[in-house]
């Protein structure tokens, strides 16, 4: 009887433990539903290899009222690329591929200056490829006269490299039109064929399809933005708008995937548990970093955009459409996905405060989540002195300039302007020899209203980059207005 008391007692617990969280996750969901003005999401989180939550979130179609619920497919748009890199990795097992040999080996026909150019170097975006991406409209699908994909690859093939390969990053979507043609090539079939049979059916995902807004997709939510500039006019207030965009199917490799929260679950838990790729080993190599020509590793790992590679947590992921991201944190055997419906809701923001929520200790992990959770709760005006209380506990504390600045921006396109000043001017504060840093402090000082003091950031940061054309523009306007 006692025995059985006690496991009673621990599965009542459990359950309790487990609504606990749940009911932080909502708090956290509606929270930002409600600052960045999301129509719908879908979470799912997966640990120790299975689901344990997944739930949905307002309106999938906002002009029908269509609630979302876990049969609503999302568009992933970039988080596509996580599936690209997978197929690579796959071919790479079987002997097909090496990261190492020059993309002339698998395809014929291509300039000079990209023959050379490695698998390795486009999965991590340092090929210096000119972008196709400049040749055609993913928003209205006008390719002006280049209206075929062989007129725009030979178009693309005449324009000139970007910077020298393995030089520099720049995130690029010829490098995956090319990997989805390798691909094609050492498998005589479509990548989406191949992406069907050996990761969809594999991992059994029943709602995930490609497809842009040209197609007809059952349970499809489609994508919104604010927008406050219509027909060169601009109004006082941001209107929610439907978004457009086509992905032309040569292109689907980088852009062209829809799915669930929970079929994304699913794969994850295929992927690491061997069903899709049959080695660990294979894994930990395609999430790790390539080289730049320096020796020093690139920003993206294998096809996957988000490297946080630190000492406890690490965590490896991909975000698409700035609406959609996922995180997976393989020590411990943990992923969280969030999916909404709006372009600009940048869920990279809050994913880790999520996963915080099952390992509290990530909060901590990331210095940018850390902050952002404790400036909400002491008021982002208090940031330097945050910082500086903190960087005395642990000397190692330093969130990114380039995490700042995107943070700022994203603060800004949600209007919360005296929340990005906060975040630009703790900025300057912890990198006073970026002349970036000093656009971006005078940018938004202009914008709430301190002239003044947005001049003087902008004469420091040309003090410091004498070429920055676009402060030198915005301090001749301001001069020319008084």
């Amino acid at each position: 009887m006692r025995i059985y008391l006690f496991i009673v007692s621990l599965l009542i617990s459990l359950s309790s433990f487990a609504q606990n969280i749940s009911s932080q996750v909502d708090e956290i969901i509606h929270r930002e539903m409600k600052t960045r003005r999301i129509p719908g999401a879908q979470i799912a989180v997966v640990q120790n290899g299975k689901i344990v939550l997944s739930k949905s979130y307002g309106i999938a179609n906002v002009q029908d009222q269509i609630a979302v619920d876990n049969n609503t497919i999302f568009p992933l748009n970039s988080n596509t690329k996580i599936f690209t890199g997978v197929a690579v990795m796959q071919l790479v097992e079987q002997g097909k591929i090496k990261l190492d040999a020059p993309v002339n080996t698998y395809l014929n026909g291509l300039p000079a200056e990209w023959q050379k150019i490695t698998i390795d170097q486009l999965l991590t975006h340092v090929s210096g490829l000119p972008d196709m991406l400049k040749l055609f409209d993913p928003v209205t699908g006008n390719v002006g006269p280049l209206r075929t994909e062989e007129a725009i690859f030979e178009k693309l093939k005449t324009n000139p490299m970007e910077f020298k390969t393995g030089e520099q990053f720049s995130y690029n979507q010829t490098n995956y039109y090319l990997l989805g043609k390798v691909i094609e090539k050492l498998t005589n079939r479509s990548f989406a064929d191949f992406f069907e049979e050996k990761q969809f059916k594999t991992a059994h995902l029943e709602n995930t399809v490609f497809g842009d807004s040209r197609d007809i997709i059952p349970h499809y939510a489609p994508s919104y933005g604010y927008r406050n500039f219509f027909d060169g006019k601009r109004i006082n207030e941001d209107k929610l708008v439907n978004n457009y965009y086509e992905f032309p199917d040569f292109t689907r490799t980088s852009a062209g995937l829809n799915s669930t929260s929970e079929d994304l679950a699913n794969w994850i838990i295929a992927l690491q548990s061997g069903k899709i790729l049959q080695k660990s080993s294979t894994v930990d190599l395609m999430w790790s970093p390539g080289k730049f020509n320096n020796g020093k590793p690139t920003e993206w790992v294998r096809g996957w955009g988000i490297a946080k590679l630190r000492e406890n947590h690490k965590a490896i992921g991909m975000s698409g459409g700035n609406r959609s991201v996922l995180l997976i944190y393989p020590d411990d055997h943990l992923a969280v996905i969030i999916l909404t419906n709006l372009g600009g809701s940048a869920p990279e923001d809050f994913i880790e405060e999520i996963a915080g929520c099952y390992i509290p200790d990530i909060i901590k992990a990331d210095p940018l989540t850390y902050l952002r959770k404790n400036l909400q709760k002491i008021g982002y005006e208090n940031a330097i002195d945050f910082v500086k209380a903190e960087k005395k506990k642990n000397p190692d504390f330093q969130p990114q300039e380039v995490e700042l600045n995107n943070w700022g921006y994203r603060l800004l396109a949600t209007n919360q302007k005296k929340e990005a000043l906060a975040v630009f001017k703790l900025n300057a504060y912890l990198y006073p020899d970026s002349w970036n840093v000093y656009d971006s402090y005078g940018e938004i000082l202009l914008k709430t209203g301190d002239k003044n003091k947005a001049v003087e950031m902008y004469k420091k940061s040309i003090d410091l980059n004498p070429d920055n054309e676009n402060g030198k523009q915005i301090l001749k306007e301001i001069q020319a207005q008084n």
